[in-house]
């Protein structure tokens, strides 16, 4: 949790760029509009009385309901304060978030993870390739409306030595499960 004093010289130096603040579990989380990320995230990093030099991780939590569909979440760290710091922004699936591949040398990898599992792009970012799922992989499996079922399998072929695509086969017995008759 941030002090009162440092949180209130956040506020003083972040402005117009901070949307809403609020404590959750004992971690402030501060809420910015999606195009001042970057200057946030540098003032944050190198003002005097915040040095929140490290960036810990981005992710991205998805709302399909929402016209804004995805919150991205930075979390910051301090280690001369020894404080934490969660930002937040909201974005469209259509809107790119600006990179901050300029303020935190991390941030590159982190971002593609959040473009590969999710499909948010960020503008600028040098090196949007897929990073967890195959290079012909369609769509993006953390978004809540994947499909959890698909129409090909991967698997590596030992005779064949390479990875193989077969069509997916699956029984009537996987798919219709009854959980209330015990019979």
């Amino acid at each position: 949790m941030i002090p009162e004093i440092t949180l209130q010289k956040i506020k003083q130096l972040l402005g117009v760029d901070l949307i809403t603040y609020h404590e959750a579990y004992s971690e402030t989380v501060l809420t910015v509009d999606h195009d001042s990320i970057v200057r946030v995230l540098t003032i944050l990093r190198d003002h005097s009385e915040c040095l929140f030099r490290q960036l810990i991780d981005i992710t991205a939590v998805d709302y399909p309901e929402q016209p804004q569909r995805f919150e991205i979440v930075y979390h910051l760290l301090s280690h001369e304060n020894n404080l934490r710091l969660r930002i937040k922004l909201r974005v469209d699936e259509k809107t790119p978030v600006p990179s901050i591949v300029d303020v935190f040398r991390a941030a590159p990898w982190y971002e593609r993870e959040v473009w590969d599992l999710f499909g948010v792009v960020f503008a600028d970012n040098p090196d949007l390739r897929r990073l967890l799922t195959d290079y012909d992989f369609e769509g993006h499996p953390l978004r809540k409306d994947f499909p959890l079922t698909g129409f090909v399998e991967v698997h590596y072929d030992d005779s064949a030595k390479k990875v193989v695509y077969d069509t997916l086969q699956l029984p009537q017995a996987f798919r219709n499960f009854d959980f209330v008759n015990k019979k």
